[in-house]
């Protein structure tokens, strides 16, 4: 007689099922479809779009979600604002980290010298008050693209004040291989807040990023910002879900205080293909607001922005990012008027 096959047992499954809690808003508002137009137009990339970003048809839609119930009326005008992370240098990287969708390659196109142009008409299209710029890295450059960033911050500027209005740029910037003088020629450039992500805990940077994008070559990189430009605001963003511990993240919050920088966010990592590093955990919102707690509270962050759905460059943190810089601002002129 043919014995019976038995079925092997079912393997456990890689990819976790998203708890109920990470719901983003669908893409699909008239505003959603407007922004999308002038980045098509101007031949532009978005990190929203490039990294496919879960609050894409939050912040590009206005929406009014983030506010809560005892929100200003500025505050509620400016969360129902579209805003949008414009990636320069093209939408193809020289790196291949393991978290990210962006494209990669070791020889990139040429960057576009009308960049800065075309940035700063899209910028007036919108309307913004506070625009967040980031990039691809570009390794094929002698300069890793440090001139072109600082260009097109300063054209943004300078298109604005012409215009009589006030933009509050934040640069989500490449570690530049470390280089302290392609890093200050970008942290003096106009800019009001330099950022740049440390995205892990030491010990899963190797697994996590690109070889090239060290732990304590982030946290270096974080701090001359700071030491070129006193005046600037410096920011991070940190990935939960990827096998961390409580004591790593702790350690890693320290590092970046010892370093003076002023902004923390957490965020949910989420697995963008198959390919992708698998999500080894689902954070809670609880668990959230307990980093928020420590990061402001215990460790002296004078913001943190975190929730599963938070990202580096989210809007949810802009209105309290602009109200800093424009405290400093104030102080400097009454500094200066004493």
């Amino acid at each position: 007689d043919r014995r019976k096959r038995r079925r092997p047992p079912p393997r456990p499954a890689k990819i976790l099922p998203k708890p109920r809690w990470l719901k983003a808003a669908p893409a699909t508002s008239p505003k959603y479809r407007e922004l999308r137009s002038t980045v098509r137009s101007l031949g532009l990339a978005t990190v929203c779009e490039e990294a496919r970003c879960p609050n894409i048809g939050d912040c590009w839609g206005g929406g009014h979600g983030q506010t809560s119930d005892g929100a200003t009326a500025e505050e509620a005008e400016h969360f129902g604002t579209a805003t949008a992370t414009i990636m320069i240098m093209g939408d193809t990287c020289t790196r291949g980290c393991s978290f990210c969708a962006v494209k990669t390659s070791r020889k990139p196109p040429p960057l576009d010298a009308d960049e800065p142009d075309k940035v700063a008409r899209a910028v007036s299209e919108w309307g913004l008050d506070y625009v967040v710029l980031t990039s691809v890295d570009r390794d094929d450059l002698e300069d890793q693209g440090s001139e072109h960033f600082r260009r097109v911050v300063q054209e943004l500027k300078r298109v604005t004040t012409d215009r009589g209005n006030t933009l509050i740029v934040e640069a989500l910037t490449p570690d530049f291989q470390g280089d302290r003088e392609l890093i200050a020629n970008v942290a003096t450039s106009g800019l009001d807040v330099f950022a740049h992500n440390v995205e892990t805990v030491e010990r899963l940077t190797p697994r996590v990023r690109d070889r090239r994008a060290g732990y304590r070559q982030t946290m270096d990189v974080l701090e001359h910002a700071k030491a070129a430009n006193p005046g600037v605001l410096t920011k991070t963003s940190i990935m939960l879900g990827l096998g961390e511990t409580d004591d790593e993240v702790r350690t890693t919050m320290e590092d970046l205080r010892a370093r003076d920088v002023d902004v923390v966010t957490f965020g949910q990592y989420l697995q963008p293909t198959r390919r992708h590093l698998h999500v080894k955990e689902y954070v809670t919102p609880e668990k959230f607001e307990e980093w928020r707690v420590v990061a402001e509270e215990e460790m002296g962050f004078r913001y943190c922005a975190s929730g599963p759905l938070v990202r580096s460059s989210y809007k949810a943190g802009e209105f309290f990012m602009r109200n800093m810089v424009r405290e400093r601002e104030r102080s400097a002129r009454e500094g200066v008027a004493a």
